[in-house]
């Protein structure tokens, strides 16, 4: 049956698939999965449903996602121009790296936009505004006629999002095992004028989306990640078996300690509201359900390491306040000895670029911080500390 709403979604991975596809479907869109990748694309072609198992501490419950179709933009970009530019909304989970290869399409499909009201442009990534990096790629490539008019044709909202997507079965195929605990928070402000809000079930339009996209990644975010550092360093396979052993329970409630006193004192929110959203992120990490693998959660060390990230962000708007960072700094420490990991390409660059440079040119290059910064020199012995070290782990 034809579908009154259309939705084009770049990335046919487990976020993609199991998260954004399954409330885009849930809310009356057809949905088109744009890909590079010939395998998940020929499966999503050859294969008319498959299913979302939302899992959590009170059992299963599963969805059937169907009413989709696929295009790999290797090949067929003709198509998936004309897909986008005949669309209500796009929207992206492709990692934050990416965003400039996913630019080209885009800018094609609004140039030849002839709907009366704007597309939607909506990264779903785990990085700070993520859809005005992509915007800039974007526009970088339209005309000035086209720009001039820009807001008839495209309305950019950043995103916030939060749902963990644990290591999959082997033979699962399309089929996507997620956690039923889910935020997804957009701005609305870009709608405001002539644009069109789409009406998605399950997001959450706010003003201001700073609050909860920091909230989200300097708690979420980094206390998944100093669980799954710490755990590769202890040779502890799973994120549960590390918030189950109480000094590494600590370590992590440590580390979210210090970016809730930066949460507190930046947004405004509440201390209670602060500690009671804590309390339900260790909950969420520690349970044993998810099975998450260390490595998993782990991967990608120089995005993480990042000056904007889960752990410098913080870090450094701690430092300029003068306030303590050392728990924030130990998990730098272990992301740091995430090296040379099976699969991680990021892990074996770290290693190289730890090795070929100085401590001082490392904290430049990974961290983004130059020596002016209040936070550089308390990274440096850490990075000196384990470029000491033999091996990737103490």
């Amino acid at each position: 049956m034809p579908y009154e709403k259309k939705a084009v979604h770049f990335g046919g991975g487990n976020i993609g698939r199991g998260f954004v596809a399954e409330f885009l479907h849930n809310s009356g869109y057809e949905v088109i999965f744009i890909d590079v990748m010939d395998s998940i694309i020929e499966q999503l072609q050859q294969t008319p449903s498959y299913t979302v198992t939302e899992i959590g501490d009170d059992g299963e419950r599963q969805f059937t996602i169907n009413h989709y179709r696929a295009f790999n933009s290797k090949h067929e970009m003709d198509k998936v121009v004309h897909e986008i530019a005949t669309a209500d909304v796009v929207t992206c989970a492709v990692g934050p790296n990416i965003l400039k290869f996913v630019a080209d399409p885009v800018a094609k499909a609004i140039e030849a936009r002839e709907l009366d009201y704007p597309i939607a442009v909506i990264a779903c990534e785990n990085a700070i505004n993520a859809t005005t990096t992509w915007k800039g790629f974007i526009e970088s490539k339209l005309s000035e006629k086209t720009l001039e008019n820009i807001d008839k044709k495209a309305r950019y909202a950043n995103s916030a999002i939060d749902r963990i997507v644990p290591q999959q079965d082997k033979d699962a195929g399309l089929n996507v095992k997620i956690e039923k605990f889910f935020e997804w928070c957009v701005e609305q402000k870009p709608f405001e004028n002539g644009g069109k809000k789409p009406e998605i079930e399950g997001v959450h339009y706010v003003d201001d989306l700073e609050p909860y996209i920091e909230r989200k990644l300097f708690t979420v975010n980094t206390s998944h990640a100093t669980a799954a550092y710490y755990g590769h360093n202890r040779k502890i396979p799973y994120i549960h078996e590390v918030l189950h052993n109480k000094e590494l329970h600590d370590i992590v409630r440590a580390a979210v300690k210090e970016t809730a006193h930066l949460i507190v004192n930046k947004h405004g929110i509440s201390t209670q509201e602060q500690d009671d959203y804590v309390e339900k992120i260790v909950k969420r990490i520690s349970n044993p359900t998810l099975k998450d693998n260390v490595e998993r959660v782990g991967r990608a060390p120089l995005r993480k390491l990042s000056r904007k990230e889960r752990f410098i962000g913080p870090a450094a708007q701690l430092a300029e306040m003068g306030e303590k960072v050392d728990a924030l700094l130990g998990a730098i420490e272990m992301a740091y000895r995430f090296q040379n990991v099976e699969g991680d390409e990021e892990s074996a660059e770290l290693a190289k670029i730890l090795k070929n440079n100085s401590a001082e040119d490392v904290v430049n290059q990974v961290n983004g911080l130059d020596r002016t910064h209040p936070l550089f020199e308390q990274i440096v012995p850490i990075v000196k500390k384990v470029q000491g070290s033999t091996k990737g782990s103490l």
